[in-house]
């Protein structure tokens, strides 16, 4: 690993930010006002091969890797226009690479690269949390089919999904552990409902129950075509998953602390911007070492992805680093703007849901640090 960027990886985040400038936190807010998709700059960002950069070029994917996928994420974040939704839907299509049958990843990885089709994940329910062998979704076999039941929480997007890829229990171990395997389905399958979850939070892309009700899925939606082997897969999603979240909560760092310091520099009182206070220069400086460290931890956790090397301890680290340093930043740009943070041309007071969430999902600050506690530390198992 190199603290020095590639050309490669210069060239791509230059390309995505001219690409994301064109739109910026103007047009992320129009989008949560008029309460649609940002279908025209997920559409632009396919269209140049961007949103599938980490799938296989022999399925129209870009044939790179996480670290390549972690620099589009926070470029899209650092121009304001974080988008949840890439977050969600880039966790399927690895998924699909990595366990599925040659035909399932012949047929779907296509539809996902392109971007035209988009693919939800379901995994959490209102009952599991963070125990996702608790959870109770099943599916029965019902011979060359499966029948799913349950119910899923806060499941982001599937509104303008196409299919989803569903977490269900096929049996139980001998430790009454659920035996989980994934499904993908057709969103307009018969018995599959969802309905929206009021949020505070403003961003354009809606949380939803999902309600599965005796939804037949054909066997050949199994994927790798043997039920049981879910929680490695879903495992194997959940670490790109907390770098996808670093990434994202870098990129809105370096948007908070631009902000602020842009407004340090222009607003002046006594004579002079109020930048040049140490009151003020201070914190502003101690929130961008903080970025800059949880940068570097998202960088290296994804660089051990792609590298095939155990990444759950630093990808873990890194979502823990990068939610508390945006937290920071937020506090310093909406303390910097004084009263006209919360005046909406400014641009930062609608971001604090969404700043505030990463702390809480996709796992909880308090189950990483369970997580350090007991591998990296020793210490007995506390759940």
């Amino acid at each position: 690993m190199s603290f020095i960027e590639t050309d490669e990886h210069r060239v791509l985040r230059a390309a995505v930010r001219a690409i994301a400038s064109n739109f910026g936190h103007d047009y992320f807010l129009r989008c949560v006002e008029d309460k649609r998709f940002t279908d025209e700059l997920w559409t632009a960002i396919f269209q140049q091969g961007f949103g599938a950069v980490n799938l296989p070029q022999a399925y129209g994917g870009g044939g790179s890797g996480f670290q390549e996928m972690a620099i589009v994420i926070e470029e899209l974040a650092a121009q304001g226009c974080p988008l949840l939704f890439l977050i969600v839907a880039g966790m399927c299509g690895p998924v699909i690479n990595q366990f599925g049958t040659d035909e399932q990843k012949q047929y779907w990885l296509p539809r996902i690269a392109e971007g035209s089709f988009k693919m939800a994940f379901a995994i959490t329910e209102s009952d599991a949390g963070s125990n996702m062998f608790g959870i109770k979704t099943a599916a029965r076999r019902d011979g060359d089919c499966w029948v799913l039941r349950g119910t899923k929480q806060y499941i982001t997007g599937i509104d303008v999904a196409d299919a989803v890829l569903v977490v269900a229990r096929t049996g139980s171990t001998q430790r009454n552990r659920a035996e989980l395997s994934l499904f993908i389905v057709d969103v307009d399958s018969p018995g599959l409902a969802f309905t929206p979850i009021p949020m505070a939070m403003q961003v354009p892309d809606n949380q939803n129950s999902v309600y599965l009700d005796d939804v037949r899925v054909d066997g050949t939606r199994l994927i790798g075509g043997v039920p049981g082997q879910g929680t490695t897969q879903i495992f194997s999603s959940l670490n790109p998953e907390r770098i996808s979240v670093a990434a994202q909560a870098t990129g809105l760092s370096r948007y908070f602390i631009n902000k602020a310091t842009s407004y340090a520099k222009q607003r002046a009182v006594w004579g002079v911007p109020i930048g040049t206070h140490q009151g003020v220069a201070h914190p502003l400086a101690e929130a961008r070492i903080d970025m800059e460290l949880a940068r570097l931890m998202m960088q290296k956790a994804a660089w051990l992805f792609d590298n095939g090397m155990e990444v759950g301890e630093a990808a873990g680290m890194a979502k823990v680093a990068a939610a508390d340093a945006v937290l920071k930043c937020f506090d310093q740009a909406i303390q910097i703007h004084g009263g006209n943070a919360f005046a909406s041309e400014y641009g930062l007071a609608d971001l604090w849901g969404l700043t505030r969430l990463m702390r809480n999902a996709p796992v909880s600050r308090e189950m990483v640090l369970n997580y350090v506690a007991q591998h990296c530390l020793g210490l007995p198992r506390s759940y």
